[in-house]
């Protein structure tokens, strides 16, 4: 059976709800679009629905270079790079980066959706974060995801966890930018080195899950059930925790589209 390409989803907005896509362009932080916008608090480290699980109810839509946000009983916000703006030191988990800040009514707007002070800031052209050494090349960079440009995940691992759950799980918990199907379950653990249509990608290392799972992000809320956490701990736990998942690094630039060929080269 041959592997292929089967959704693509974005998360213009580091949190925010998933963004299908039909095609995607691949740039060297990622996927184009992906995670170049994040919320920090007043202290300036990075906020995601690990704490404030009501992020994953903001809906994103990419318009040229701004972005549309909405929320339940929030005004639309239309959201751009102010370059007249200062650059701010922001921190999202070890790295600490000089991010360019919103204007005053999108953070307003933020704040008034959290209830708290909050920022948001813009991953601009100027605003290097770089992957860790021990799993990447020097120059390799990221956007504000959390460690890696892309996060692949085959459709046979989810249907495998599915199976052990009283109820299913969608995908979209676990925040992939790939699926791919046509594979045994877990086989991206085995992998490499990927060519996904014109593009090869490094295979870093796995990816290893948090309480950011159980955020059902239809409601905004964590899944009093503990699930799927709870389950993967039975069979997914490694030395480093609970893995699902490979996360990807770019060698080379080009656009994946839904029904790509996936093929191991290593």
């Amino acid at each position: 059976m041959t592997a292929t390409l089967t959704s693509i989803h974005i998360y213009p907005l580091k949190s925010c709800a998933p963004l299908p896509l039909d095609s995607a362009r691949v740039e060297a932080r990622g996927l184009e679009h992906d995670r170049r916008w994040m919320v920090v608090g007043a202290n300036g480290k990075f906020l995601t629905g690990r704490q404030h699980p009501r992020l994953t109810l903001i809906r994103v839509v990419p318009a040229g270079v701004a972005l549309h946000l909405r929320a339940p009983d929030m005004p639309e916000l239309r959201l751009a790079p102010t370059p007249d703006r200062k650059h701010r030191e922001v921190e999202v988990w070890s790295s600490r980066v000089a991010a360019l800040d919103a204007d005053d009514a999108a953070n307003g707007w933020i704040s008034a959706f959290l209830g708290i002070p909050a920022r948001l800031v813009h991953m601009d052209a100027d605003c290097l974060r770089a992957i860790d050494p021990d799993h990447s090349l020097p120059g390799d960079t990221v956007s504000f995801a959390d460690g890696y440009p892309l996060l692949a995940i085959s459709q046979a691992s989810l249907d495998m966890l599915n199976e052990k759950l009283e109820q299913p799980v969608p995908m979209l918990r676990f925040r992939p930018s790939l699926v791919i199907a046509g594979t045994a379950p877990h086989a991206e653990d085995g992998w490499k080195r990927v060519r996904i249509g014109g593009v090869e990608f490094d295979v870093a290392k796995p990816c290893i899950r948090c309480v950011f799972t159980t955020v059902d992000f239809e409601r905004g809320a964590f899944d009093p059930s503990g699930e799927p956490l709870r389950t993967l701990l039975t069979y997914r736990r490694t030395p480093k925790g609970v893995s699902f998942g490979q996360n990807l690094i770019p060698r080379g630039v080009g656009t994946l589209r839904i029904g790509d060929a996936v093929e191991v080269l290593a």
